[in-house]
C-alpha cells in the first residue's frame, strides 16, 4: 500500500515501534485500529505523525539502502 518504495510496510513500522499495543499507546488509539492498519495501511495523517514521533524507524531503512 505504500506508494514510496523507501517507506517500510505498515507491518514493519508497527513491529519496529514495538507491536500493535505499543503503537496504539503512542498514537493514543485502540489496538484494534492499529491491527486494521496492518491490513489496510497506515492513514496518511498517522504516518506523518509517526515520522515525527519516531524518525528512527524511517532513518534505519534509509541508512541500510545507502550502504
Amino acid at each position: 500500500m505504500n506508494s514510496d518504495s523507501k517507506t517500510p510496510s505498515a507491518n514493519e513500522i508497527i513491529d519496529r515501534i514495538g507491536g500493535t499495543g505499543a503503537t496504539a499507546t503512542l498514537c493514543e488509539i485502540k489496538p484494534g485500529s492499529v491491527s486494521e492498519w496492518r491490513h489496510k495501511g497506515i492513514p496518511k495523517a498517522r504516518m506523518q505523525f509517526l515520522r515525527l514521533a519516531r524518525p528512527d524507524i524511517f532513518e534505519e531503512q534509509t541508512a541500510s539502502r545507502e550502504a
